[in-house]
């Protein structure tokens, strides 16, 4: 069954390279010890979320400054993740080839989220983003 896209963030690459390694993060934190349920795990949900959630709010704002900010935000979810992966590796949580390939997919989603702000930025008051 098809999805109704109301406010088309879920178009744009940025936010699905940015799901896909929500999920990623997700399914990698089912795999860490009973004892990171409540810290480490929860916190890279956390952040995971907040990558996908930011891009969806921020592509809802009228204003390039606004839709920018929260684009930043995301931005910073993303390098949040990538030092509690630090962690993950330092702990002995995750193997060295994971946390390798989740950090790839993290500056992939990076680079998406800084070409788009670009993208903003070179439309700076020419009005909506649509």
């Amino acid at each position: 069954m098809a999805q109704t896209q109301v406010f088309g963030f879920e178009n744009l690459e940025a936010y699905q390279a940015a799901r896909a390694f929500r999920n990623k993060v997700y399914a990698m934190c089912r795999q860490l010890p009973d004892e990171e349920k409540y810290g480490a795990a929860s916190q890279m949900r956390r952040a995971s979320l907040s990558i996908t959630s930011n891009i969806a709010e921020g592509y809802a704002r009228y204003t390039w400054q606004d839709t920018t900010r929260f684009f930043h935000v995301a931005r910073g979810s993303v390098a949040e993740l990538v030092d509690q992966l630090g962690l993950c590796l330092d702990m002995a949580y995750l193997s060295e080839s994971t946390v390798e390939e989740l950090r790839r997919d993290a500056v992939k989603v990076a680079q998406l989220i800084n070409g788009y702000i670009r993208y903003l930025q070179a439309r700076k008051g020419r009005g909506p983003k649509d």
